[in-house]
């Protein structure tokens, strides 16, 4: 039950591997536990590097980062989101609590910025579709009311959690984040055009 006594302490899977006389129940959960964490970690830094070694590709990350070695793996890449991984265990070292509250709180703004920015998207892309005179094959639901009910939706959640003290640090943190990289977009544009700008050859007219 959800009420029994120790369940806080132990886990809801481990007290029902010890009620149903299963032995070693903690080394079992504590197997699954570890396995499960080193495959998210695996996840996040394949996601991570890979992030990293597109956006080299494409000019908007230093040409380091899209370096691999022999067997196609961008080592830079990784090499550089295992330490961001290791820095932010160290730091969780010394502040666990404020760290890992941290970490979960800013992921639910976040997650929420990144599907306003998609809603925004849609609306400026699907404008600028029709102004090409491109065809549109896949046509979403009620546009374009629905997707302004999301953005408004997701603004006046954003708008609630600034208010609340629990949540403020989180959209404060999101905010200036979103501010940041705004802010690095036309100065990340800028850089590209002089790289591109230098390595176009210069043809002698006379």
């Amino acid at each position: 039950p959800w009420n029994m006594p120790g369940l806080k302490a132990v886990g809801s899977y481990r007290s029902v591997l010890e009620l149903l006389n299963i032995p070693h129940a903690k080394l079992i959960m504590d197997c699954v536990i570890l396995l499960s964490v080193t495959s998210c970690l695996n996840s996040a830094l394949y996601t991570a590097s890979r992030m990293l070694y597109s956006l080299s590709r494409r000019g908007d990350a230093p040409a380091v980062m899209g370096k691999i070695n022999r067997s196609k793996t961008p080592y830079v890449a990784v090499l550089l989101s295992t330490g961001a991984a290791f820095l932010t265990v160290v730091v969780n070292y010394y502040a666990p609590a404020k760290v890992f509250k941290f970490l979960i709180d800013s992921s639910g703004a976040i997650a929420l910025l990144v599907y306003l920015v998609i809603a925004v998207s849609q609306l400026r892309m699907r404008k600028i579709l029709r102004a090409e005179g491109s065809e549109i094959r896949l046509r979403m639901w009620l546009y374009p009311w629905l997707t302004w009910l999301v953005i408004g939706f997701i603004t006046f959640v954003l708008v609630v959690m600034l208010f609340r003290p629990a949540q403020q640090l989180e959209v404060i943190s999101t905010g200036l984040l979103a501010i940041g990289i705004i802010c690095t977009v036309p100065i990340m544009a800028r850089w590209k055009k002089l790289v591109l700008w230098q390595k176009t050859p210069v043809h002698n007219t006379r």
